[in-house]
Protein backbone atom coordinates (compact mmCIF):
# COMPACT_ATOMS: atom_id res chain seq x y z
CA UNK A 1 0.00 0.00 0.00
CA UNK A 2 1.15 3.58 -0.89
CA UNK A 3 1.57 5.87 1.51
CA UNK A 4 0.00 9.46 0.76
CA UNK A 5 1.67 12.33 -0.26
CA UNK A 6 -0.44 15.03 0.00
CA UNK A 7 -0.45 16.62 3.16
CA UNK A 8 -2.30 15.39 6.35
CA UNK A 9 -5.20 17.40 6.36
CA UNK A 10 -6.26 15.95 3.09
CA UNK A 11 -5.67 12.21 3.23
CA UNK A 12 -7.15 13.01 7.01
CA UNK A 13 -10.18 14.73 5.30
CA UNK A 14 -12.31 11.27 5.36
CA UNK A 15 -11.11 10.02 9.07
CA UNK A 16 -13.33 12.36 11.07
CA UNK A 17 -10.82 13.66 13.15
CA UNK A 18 -11.28 17.27 14.46
CA UNK A 19 -9.79 19.42 12.13
CA UNK A 20 -8.43 21.71 14.49
CA UNK A 21 -6.17 18.85 15.70
CA UNK A 22 -3.87 19.34 11.98
CA UNK A 23 -4.04 23.35 11.43
CA UNK A 24 -0.82 24.50 10.81
CA UNK A 25 -0.08 28.32 11.99
CA UNK A 26 -2.69 28.12 13.98
CA UNK A 27 -2.50 30.66 16.49
CA UNK A 28 -5.29 32.46 19.46
CA UNK A 29 -3.44 35.57 19.95
CA UNK A 30 -2.05 38.95 18.05
CA UNK A 31 0.26 41.16 18.99
CA UNK A 32 1.27 44.52 17.77
CA UNK A 33 3.02 47.65 18.29
CA UNK A 34 1.45 50.95 17.34
CA UNK A 35 1.41 54.35 18.83
CA UNK A 36 4.71 53.56 21.14
CA UNK A 37 2.70 50.67 22.71
CA UNK A 38 2.48 47.09 22.38
CA UNK A 39 -1.02 45.38 21.74
CA UNK A 40 -1.65 42.11 22.71
CA UNK A 41 -5.11 40.22 21.99
CA UNK A 42 -6.14 36.91 23.33
CA UNK A 43 -9.03 34.95 22.09
CA UNK A 44 -10.40 34.02 25.50
CA UNK A 45 -14.27 32.44 24.59
CA UNK A 46 -16.34 31.55 27.54
CA UNK A 47 -14.27 33.12 30.18
CA UNK A 48 -15.53 35.52 32.87
CA UNK A 49 -13.22 38.06 33.94
CA UNK A 50 -12.70 36.51 37.33
CA UNK A 51 -11.14 33.45 35.75
CA UNK A 52 -8.61 35.27 33.82
CA UNK A 53 -5.47 36.66 35.60
CA UNK A 54 -2.79 38.77 33.81
CA UNK A 55 0.52 39.49 35.57
CA UNK A 56 3.74 41.05 34.52
CA UNK A 57 6.88 40.10 36.08
CA UNK A 58 10.41 41.65 34.91
CA UNK A 59 9.46 41.96 31.43
CA UNK A 60 7.72 39.04 30.73
CA UNK A 61 3.72 39.18 30.60
CA UNK A 62 1.89 36.00 31.71
CA UNK A 63 -1.75 35.28 31.01
CA UNK A 64 -3.50 32.24 32.86
CA UNK A 65 -7.36 31.57 32.91
CA UNK A 66 -9.14 28.69 34.60
CA UNK A 67 -12.89 27.04 34.57
CA UNK A 68 -14.22 24.63 36.20
CA UNK A 69 -17.54 23.09 35.43
CA UNK A 70 -18.54 20.86 38.21
CA UNK A 71 -22.20 19.41 36.26
CA UNK A 72 -19.68 18.32 33.62
CA UNK A 73 -16.88 17.24 35.87
CA UNK A 74 -14.48 19.11 33.39
CA UNK A 75 -12.10 22.20 34.20
CA UNK A 76 -10.66 24.20 31.26
CA UNK A 77 -7.26 26.08 31.23
CA UNK A 78 -5.38 28.67 29.33
CA UNK A 79 -1.42 29.79 29.69
CA UNK A 80 0.82 31.62 27.86
CA UNK A 81 3.87 33.77 28.35
CA UNK A 82 5.15 36.70 26.60
CA UNK A 83 8.65 38.54 26.68
CA UNK A 84 8.86 41.65 25.19
CA UNK A 85 11.84 43.52 24.03
CA UNK A 86 11.59 46.79 25.11
CA UNK A 87 11.20 48.42 28.46
CA UNK A 88 7.54 49.10 29.30
CA UNK A 89 6.03 51.12 31.86
CA UNK A 90 4.32 48.58 34.20
CA UNK A 91 2.35 50.58 36.19
CA UNK A 92 0.59 51.91 32.51
CA UNK A 93 0.01 48.39 31.44
CA UNK A 94 -4.24 48.26 31.39
CA UNK A 95 -6.11 44.88 30.34
CA UNK A 96 -9.94 44.89 29.35
CA UNK A 97 -12.17 41.68 28.62
CA UNK A 98 -14.86 41.90 25.82
CA UNK A 99 -16.61 39.33 24.16
CA UNK A 100 -13.98 36.63 24.64
CA UNK A 101 -11.40 38.56 23.61
CA UNK A 102 -8.80 39.76 26.37
CA UNK A 103 -6.75 42.84 25.10
CA UNK A 104 -3.97 43.78 26.90
CA UNK A 105 -1.88 47.38 26.67
CA UNK A 106 2.07 47.87 27.40
CA UNK A 107 3.06 51.15 26.76
CA UNK A 108 6.99 51.85 25.87
CA UNK A 109 8.82 54.36 27.88
CA UNK A 110 9.91 56.81 26.56
CA UNK A 111 13.29 56.48 24.82
CA UNK A 112 13.44 52.98 25.21
CA UNK A 113 15.39 50.81 22.43
CA UNK A 114 15.78 47.27 21.86
CA UNK A 115 18.69 45.78 22.36
CA UNK A 116 20.82 43.41 20.42
CA UNK A 117 22.45 43.03 17.30
CA UNK A 118 21.84 42.15 13.77
CA UNK A 119 22.73 38.76 12.07
CA UNK A 120 23.43 38.55 8.95
CA UNK A 121 21.78 36.01 6.91
CA UNK A 122 23.71 33.82 4.60
CA UNK A 123 22.83 32.12 1.29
Amino acid sequence: MALPTSPASSWMQGMDFPSRLFEIGSSDYELYEEDDEFVLSVELPGFDPEEITVTWDDGVLNIAAEQEDESRNQRRTYHRRFRFPKTIDDEAIAADYDNGILEVRLPVMAGATTRGKEIEVQA
